[in-house]
């Protein structure tokens, strides 16, 4: 099935889990607010050639979306006949993986879901995965060359994305924090990662490391990984690691030597 149909299909599945969720209305706790089945429209524009068709050379072999949210794409992809598991961790997942567990109750799914923590020494499941979703993970991550290490070594291909930074600092903010960024230097070519304050992006103390557009080429190729289709989004004149503005994604499909 070409991308473009399956971006489709994913959008007639997402209206239908969105009356789903309607329906149930849980009290205790709500659902994770973005829709993460509108990534499809962007592999759409990622993938190329005979990429197009990923889920063709996969088989029957198993898939995992980690990180998942509500679950909502490895639903989507259980519907189309795929073995589906879930690796999230409750203390981070939105709304500690209640709205996952849920919809796999309502849906008569069989989604296993997996408890995995991605900053300890993890391990996936299955022996070996087809294809892993691994999307807007990986600058929430301590230990993102462990993380892309462990799952090229059990996944064949994987859709990866993360916010990467052009340039060290928003202008005009140069100096605001004594020492650090004392000026504005661009990243994108150099091989490296930025790592933020607790406070910097978002005010969220989850955000670790905005890698350059040369840092995340180089680490997913240290980690045993050939890119197949790459892009970016966003912000991709002037990025940077901490305002709304700056923000730039790279996505890739991406396929593990270690296979």
């Amino acid at each position: 099935m070409d991308i473009a149909q399956l971006d489709s299909a994913s959008q007639r599945y997402r209206r239908q889990l969105e009356k789903v969720k309607r329906d149930l209305a849980p009290a205790e706790f709500g659902w994770y607010p973005y829709g993460t089945l509108d990534n499809f429209h962007i592999l759409n524009q990622l993938l190329t050639g005979e990429n197009r068709d990923f889920l063709g050379r996969i088989g029957d072999g198993p898939v995992v979306d980690i990180g998942a949210a509500d679950g909502d794409a490895a639903f989507f992809l259980e519907s189309l006949g795929c073995r589906v598991h879930v690796a999230d961790f409750p203390p981070t997942n939105f709304n500690g993986c209640r709205g996952v567990r849920l919809l796999k109750q309502t849906l008569g799914s069989k989604v296993e879901i997996l408890e995995t923590d991605l900053d300890a020494q993890f391990k996936l499941q299955a022996e070996r995965y087809e294809l892993a979703f691994f999307l807007g993970i990986l600058y929430h991550l301590k230990n993102p060359y462990f993380a892309l290490e462990s799952l090229a070594r059990c996944a064949r291909y994987a859709f990866i994305s993360t916010r990467v930074t052009r340039f060290n600092v928003a202008q005009g903010n140069e100096g605001r924090t004594g020492d650090v960024n004392p000026t504005r230097i661009e990243l994108r070519g150099a091989p490296v990662a930025y790592l933020v304050a607790p406070d910097e992006t978002n005010n969220d103390s989850t955000n670790f490391w905005m890698f350059s557009e040369a840092g995340l080429k180089r680490i997913l190729n240290r980690c045993g990984w050939d890119i197949m289709d790459f892009m970016t989004l966003g912000n991709t004149v002037d990025s940077d690691p901490a305002t709304a503005k700056g923000d730039e994604r790279a996505f890739c499909y991406v396929r593990s030597r270690y296979f």
